[in-house]
């Protein structure tokens, strides 16, 4: 019998504070809803669920952004239904006009109205605008864009190198006895590469020397395969595209990273010679192979973000062309005159203009069932997606109730432990007596 050291004491207080730390640990989770409350709980479902709520939130706020999409667009397909009924009384005007019993004067009467509903069109076209843009005045900065693109097609072959000739051929096929003409090793063998140079097709072999075919050529010939750099020494590629210094093809879709922003010619092509060397294109010789074209940038470009994260694919774009009388093309109409030539030509005038209302609000409206259908899978991967979340974030409470309830007993039972341990020592003073 000891009274210096307990142990019995101190058993039951160290499981009496593994119990407090439990039953904190509960009352913890019970009080917030929450099963992980700091990195320690559970660091890799913490890891997840952030990444969740992430995905989360962005496609939340994705989805609002579809349905600002979708306000945008019935804005813009609204004000052009009203266009539509301008259109529409500006036609049965212009079919008036052309009637044989109108006299000049009255001409000029359904002159004047169609002048104010060519107005109104402009006017709707120039204030039409949704938080501050304006929808049908296209982009009226004035800004150009420039395209480049070959006057010609290009065309890609492979033909002999400088001072080279058939006779240079020296490559056989596996097994093969006879050497390989030109026109079969460009069906069969070679092609131009991504470089712009000579290259073997996938998986093909050539050989500097003929098959053994009494013995095993395979193994024999191991070390007589041909190298791609003894090739090209003796073939090239044969291209019209204009290349680098070094001889490398120059793709059309890059064409335009050699001009300005105005369409300048800034160099840096060139032309290769028969004899294998390249020489720059001058700026006064760029158009012989180049076709420069300038656009007026006329359509509005209005792009919804419907993603979570920044990607093309994550953004619907909608082009919104200019609606003024001007672009529409009834800017000029006149249905006056003492016939109804006018007014036989307004007709046309105004059926193409109603045609190209129509197609703005087809795009539209397309766009506008596109974001719909967007909206229900954003909706849809949102709530499944916290779901998953919910399942590793969130406290099951019937479950966590279960532990406190135990931690709660446990930690009476082991108070009531350490009080009774703690009265082990005072037998120690039957002995003193």
């Amino acid at each position: 019998m000891v009274v210096q050291h307990n142990i019995t004491a101190m058993n039951a207080n160290r499981m009496l504070g593994v119990t407090t730390t439990g039953q904190a640990k509960s009352t913890e989770k019970l009080s917030s809803g929450y099963k992980i409350n700091r990195a320690a709980d559970d660091a890799a479902g913490l890891s997840i669920s952030e990444k969740m709520r992430k995905q989360i939130r962005g496609l939340s706020q994705a989805s609002d952004n579809a349905e600002d999409g979708i306000s945008c667009v019935q804005t813009a397909e609204g004000a052009l239904t009203e266009v539509h009924s301008m259109l529409q009384r500006m036609n049965e005007l212009a079919v008036k006009a052309g009637n044989g019993t109108m006299s000049e004067d009255d001409r000029q009467n359904v002159q004047d109205e169609i002048d104010q509903l060519v107005d109104e069109i402009d006017r709707v076209s120039e204030t039409t605008k949704f938080n501050e843009t304006y929808l049908l005045k296209g982009d009226d900065t004035g800004a150009k864009t420039y395209s480049a693109s070959y006057k010609t097609p290009v065309t890609n072959d492979i033909g002999y190198a400088a001072n080279k000739t058939a006779a240079d051929l020296a490559w056989y096929a596996e097994g093969g006895t006879t050497k390989l003409t030109l026109d079969e090793l460009k069906s069969d063998y070679l092609e131009v590469g991504t470089d712009g140079k000579v290259a073997l097709k996938e998986g093909k072999k050539l050989y500097t020397e003929a098959a053994d075919t009494t013995g095993q050529y395979g193994a024999q010939k191991k070390d007589k395969i041909a190298a791609v750099a003894d090739i090209q020494a003796v073939l090239t590629a044969k291209s019209t595209a204009l290349t680098l210094q070094d001889g490398t093809a120059v793709k059309e879709a890059d064409l335009a990273n050699y001009f300005d922003a105005d369409g300048t010619y800034k160099g840096g092509l060139y032309k290769a010679a028969t004899d294998g060397t390249a020489t720059e294109v001058g700026a006064e010789q760029i158009a012989n192979y180049v076709k420069v074209t300038a656009s007026n940038a006329s359509d509005l470009l209005l792009s919804f973000q419907v993603g979570a994260d920044t990607t093309s694919e994550n953004k619907i774009t909608v082009a919104m062309q200019s609606m003024s009388a001007k672009s529409i093309g009834v800017d000029q109409l006149k249905v006056t005159g003492s016939d109804s030539t006018n007014a036989d030509k307004a007709v046309d005038t105004i059926s193409d203009a109603i045609k190209k209302v129509s197609k703005q609000r087809s795009a539209l409206g397309a766009v506008q069932n596109r974001l719909e259908h967007t909206i229900s899978n954003l909706d849809n991967v949102v709530e499944n997606t916290t779901s998953a979340e919910s399942r590793i974030r969130d406290t099951d409470m019937a479950e966590e109730m279960v532990s406190y309830s135990k931690n709660n007993i446990l930690m009476q039972a082991g108070q009531s432990m350490l009080a009774q341990a703690n009265q082990q020592n005072q037998g120690v003073l039957s002995l003193l007596q």
